[in-house]
């Protein structure tokens, strides 16, 4: 039975137990009332599904850890001599994946001999043993961890406090988790980073002015400049994110104050919904819209008052961007404006302030963190977004502020740096990982600047 499967059984066992520990607590011999109890038999009931189901889940995968690498080592070992004499230890590995392939039929590197056929047979023999028993011991750890359960229940059993330790630690794991995947993901781009900085000096990276990462193969290859200066990405990156914050900022802002303070109960229900829409609009929509519509006619605009303009611009790619970002803010700052208490307007009209005045002088400063971390949220979308830019604005590194030149960014490099089949020791290739340390810098910077500045000025109220 395959793992999935399982999974999906052991969930309805579960439940099974759940409703048999509850309906057990309730009818425990000695037992006069149900306040009798020390828990309640909700609580009953979850012990009983924790004790069918955590002990099978954990055995489950440890088993689904180890099972591929215990399989490979009887196999290997059981392998006859002529497929394995003389081989290095990565010829060997070639060896077992044709195995793995001719045992689900795919296509192997090689010519298929009686031997290779042979073993793929006995891995696929030995995966059904696996199978079967895992899927025994498994469900012998779920009849067992029920009865277990269901006979430990009694008046006197705290089962809430150690359902509450269970969850309580659940939660520490799943920070800890998160927190480790956090460091995991800083210390692979560092390590990495490091190594393209041992190639590219650090200040050529920083300041340099030309971004070419086409490194040459021999010494007569035309072309290949091999310039790392990250600036024109940067520039680039912020242009776009700038022209995308002035539309979506200002709009997605008003928007909200509007459908919480003015719009009526029936037009906010039809409203917010149908604003929220763009939200869901997949990016390549957006792309789409961006360099068939909006660049055309920028450029039709531009070229009818004379000046040049890109048919690919990053006013272009700013102001489709910009429309995506509106949601993100008006949805978000509006859920914070509805949050502030009813009893700080009432107490503003009280004093004479009319609806302006009340919203610019209590709704607003009282909703500031929310509303600054809408923008934070919109800012990172608009810096982390990719496909919008390389449909509407290019892959040109240019290093310039007017908004109708073709520019890049940080993120649509990162992709084409890292597209296709790459060797991760050239600094074509590793200046990806430098990047992104750089953008996460940054981003970690604006962050602390936008902390800063709501602890500044958040108003405080009893």
């Amino acid at each position: 039975m395959q793992s999935t499967t399982l999974i999906l059984i052991l969930l309805g066992l579960m439940a099974i137990a759940y409703q048999l520990g509850r309906q057990r607590a309730t009818t425990l011999p000695g037992l006069s009332s149900v306040r009798d109890l020390h828990s309640l038999p909700i609580y009953h009931g979850f012990y009983t599904a924790i004790w069918c189901g955590v002990p099978a889940l954990v055995v489950l995968a440890i088993w689904s850890s180890f099972q591929t690498t215990v399989i490979n080592q009887l196999l290997m070992s059981n392998l006859p001599a002529t497929l394995t004499a003389g081989l290095s230890q990565a010829e060997l590995g070639l060896v077992l994946n044709d195995i793995h392939n001719l045992a689900i039929g795919s296509i192997t590197s090689g010519d298929i001999s009686h031997e290779l056929i042979a073993a793929a047979e006995r891995y696929n023999h030995l995966q059904q043993i696996a199978l079967i028993a895992q899927t025994i011991v498994v469900f012998i750890l779920m009849m067992a961890g029920s009865l277990f359960g269901w006979r430990r229940l009694s008046p006197e059993l705290r089962t809430r406090n150690r359902v509450e330790r269970l969850l309580l630690g659940l939660l520490l794991i799943s920070s800890t988790i998160a927190i480790l995947c956090t460091v995991g993901i800083i210390l692979s781009v560092l390590f990495e980073s490091v190594r393209f900085f041992k190639m590219v000096p650090l200040t050529d990276f920083l300041f340099g002015l030309q971004w070419s990462p086409q490194i040459a193969i021999r010494a007569d290859q035309v072309g290949s400049s091999g310039a790392f200066g990250a600036i024109p990405l940067f520039t680039g990156t912020l242009l776009i994110s700038l022209i995308a914050m002035l539309v979506a900022a200002p709009i997605g802002l008003m928007a909200a104050i509007y459908l919480s303070e003015y719009a009526s109960q029936r037009l906010r229900t039809y409203a917010k919904p149908l604003l929220e829409i763009l939200a869901g609009i997949p990016t390549v929509v957006y792309g789409f819209f961006a360099a068939l519509t909006v660049a055309p006619m920028i450029r039709n605009s531009a070229t009818s008052f004379g000046v040049d303009a890109s048919s690919e611009s990053a006013l272009a790619a700013g102001l489709v961007m910009g429309i995506m970002l509106i949601p993100f803010i008006s949805s978000l700052s509006d859920d914070v404006i509805n949050a502030v208490p009813q009893a700080l307007r009432d107490a503003s009209y009280g004093l004479g302030a009319t609806r302006s005045e009340t919203i610019l002088q209590v709704v607003i400063p009282a909703a500031l963190p929310g509303i600054v971390g809408s923008l934070l949220l919109a800012a990172s979308r608009a810096i982390g977004e990719t496909m919008i830019v390389v449909m509407a604005a290019g892959l040109s590194a240019n290093l310039t502020a007017n908004p109708l030149d073709s520019v890049t960014t940080v993120t649509v490099q990162i992709v084409t740096l890292l597209v296709g089949d790459q060797e991760f020791d050239s600094p074509k290739t590793l200046a990806a990982f430098a990047l992104g340390l750089l953008l996460f810098l940054i981003t970690l910077l604006l962050n602390v600047v936008a902390l800063h500045v709501v602890r500044k000025y958040r108003e405080a109220y009893e």
